[in-house]
């Protein structure tokens, strides 16, 4: 096995130790294409040729925007070969985004994967001096497709010149610019190096005992630096990576291939929890008084066997009769998730990891490559609640006087794209970078995040309220979708509540209760009821000036295409306040 110092030597320790017919491996017309490591190793090769090929020079930035498949890494791994620049854009991205990307990184060649992403880009025509070429994983009527592209590499191959490139690229040199969305302005290029992957690489041998005989299963978009690093550890270690057809097929998926490991966002886990809990109240009798008291048996899980023999002994038994069922419904195989992008709920993390669905959550920024720190596998390097340990080579401080966390390590980017400025404005004289994110350490061993720094905010007497605590909370009840809190500058805290409409209407199913249309149903008291129900019991565990009053159901499906969240799923809190403006009006316009 070869030292690997750049990203690129990963795919030549694969063809040389991990030989596999299934190393890449999309679904394409319901039937599951394989790619081996041989055939990876060769089309990653093409691709360098044929950018060259096309007169693209070294250090030339490179623009691919398309949904996860095996071809995007076929351009990843040509282009880092070709030292030019890979520079990855969300397919859902707004086309001003979009515009300022290709015109702030000079883009002369785009790969897309289909006529969606075309048409935006015939209608920002004219606008986009440097873009010279177009090239389509899927057929365009006049763009070249990319086959004719990897015709064009295979037929001129340049390997001297490419081995030569290769030769001259550095651990430090830059691997990619990744463009954040952010919630607020334009987006920033992330620059990350070879360097900054690899020494992560190195750290994360040791959360968990991977084996090249896994299959990991990939759905979160490659464009987002947690699941571009995720498959570069599949890679590194030879693990066999699925590409799932969409996030409604995850669980179809999940049964045809038998993952031992993938990542996942919370939401992915609220929504696995919340089809449990439905199959679950459609029992009657005997099995519904086992899934509840499997269910409650699991909300009360402790680590390392902490609640003693007898529970164990129950929890045994509930394995066997409700819990090899959720694991079963994930392909029987899984060793771990990882969970990463926002705050997992510790009741799933300990409902999941009594059913041996081990959670892993970590916590890390586009601008650390991304992982800061992560629960490891073993139970006594794992705590409910917080993101876990902080990793190999890097070192985490927290400021005193304002609590947010800051990091220092190889793993921190080379800076943002044309862009000093901001640079400067979150890496500090000392190097140490500012996360933004409020956190402490717990048993002074474990990192926990407790708010973004900017999205804390104080009510009108001067109390600080940290809206994503409180939004995780209301999001335990299975009838809210989406919630933001609201209240700066105010006399009390309150939220926006988007309800989930398919819940509730299943909810009104088994309470015999006639469903009419759904704007009517988002109007009827009885979901509100409901939700205020939950909102009571909460404000039970909350600080007076925490409890929420006067919350606001509302209409509405946030979505990265609606532009009220961004890829990554978090919240565009000033989208959001401007579009229910009446609504937040409404809110505070009554004396509480």
């Amino acid at each position: 096995m070869k030292k690997i110092a750049r990203v690129f030597d990963i795919i030549e320790n694969l063809n040389e130790c991990f030989e596999k017919e299934d190393m890449l491996n999309s679904k394409i017309d319901k039937r599951w294409k394989h790619i081996s490591t041989s055939d990876f190793y060769d089309a990653a090769l093409h691709v360098a040729y044929a950018l060259h090929y096309l007169k693209l020079q070294k250090n030339d930035n490179v623009v691919l925007m398309s949904n996860n498949r095996f071809e995007w890494n076929f351009v990843d791994y040509g282009v880092q070969q070709a030292g030019m620049i890979l520079v990855p854009v969300y397919p859902t991205i707004s086309n001003d985004d979009l515009k300022y990307i290709l015109n702030h990184c000079e883009a002369k060649i785009i790969f897309i994967s289909d006529k969606v992403i075309y048409k935006k880009l015939t209608e920002l025509e004219n606008q986009l001096p440097h873009l010279k070429f177009v090239i389509s994983f899927n057929a365009i009527e006049g763009v070249k497709h990319f086959s004719e592209f990897m015709e064009m590499g295979a037929e001129n191959p340049i390997a001297e010149k490419i081995e030569l490139i290769k030769k001259e690229i550095k651990p430090n040199d830059l691997l990619t610019i990744l463009y954040t969305s952010g919630t607020t302005g334009q987006p920033k290029g992330v620059m990350l190096s070879h360097d900054n992957f690899i020494s992560l690489l190195e750290s994360c041998k040791y959360i968990l005992d991977f084996k090249s005989t896994w299959k990991a299963l990939s759905f979160l978009p490659l464009n987002h630096v947690y699941e571009r690093f995720i498959n570069t550890l599949y890679l590194y270690h030879g693990i066999s990576i699925y590409y799932a057809e969409s996030f409604e097929t995850i669980g179809d998926n999940c049964r045809e291939i038998h993952p031992q490991v993938f990542v996942a966002v919370p939401r992915i886990f609220e929504r696995v929890f919340e089809r449990i809990s439905s199959a679950g109240k459609k029992l009657s009798g005997i099995k519904k008084y086992i899934f509840n008291w499997s269910l409650a048996l699991a909300e009360r899980y402790e680590l390392n066997k902490a609640n003693g023999f007898f529970y164990e002994l129950q929890r045994s038994i509930a394995d066997k009769l409700v819990y090899n069922k959720w694991r079963n419904a994930i392909g029987g195989n899984i060793v771990a998730i990882i969970s990463g992008g926002a705050a997992l709920n510790p009741r799933l993390e300990r409902i999941f990891t009594c059913a041996k669905i081990k959670m892993m959550q970590g916590y890390g920024l586009t601008e650390t490559s991304p992982v800061i720190s992560v629960n490891r596998f073993e139970s006594e390097n794992t705590q409910f609640g917080t993101v876990g340990l902080v990793l190999d080579k890097i070192e985490v401080k927290i400021a005193e006087e304002d609590g947010e966390i800051l990091m220092k390590g190889p793993s921190l980017m080379l800076g943002y794209y044309k862009n000093e400025d901001e640079t400067k404005a979150v890496i500090d004289t000392e190097g140490w970078f500012h996360t933004g994110d409020v956190g402490v350490f717990v048993d002074e061993k474990f990192l926990k995040i407790t708010d973004r720094k900017k999205e804390i905010f104080k009510n009108s007497a001067g109390k600080y309220i940290a809206p994503m605590m409180l939004e995780n909370k209301l999001k335990e009840s299975e009838l809210i979708e989406q919630c933001m809190i609201v209240g700066e500058g105010q006399k009390f805290t309150s939220a926006l509540i988007v309800p989930n409409m398919i819940n509730f209407k299943e909810y009104c199913t088994q309470n015999k209760i006639e469903w009419v249309t759904e704007k009517e149903m988002l109007a009827s008291e009885e979901l509100k009821k409901n939700i205020f129900n939950h909102i009571k019991e909460m404000n039970k565990t909350l600080a007076p000036h925490e409890q929420l009053k006067r919350c606001e159901i509302v209409d509405g499906n946030w979505s990265v295409e609606g532009g009220e969240i961004t890829p990554k799923l978090s919240l565009k809190r000033k989208v959001i306040s401007k579009k229910y403006e009446k609504e937040i009006q409404k809110i505070f316009s009554i004396e509480a």
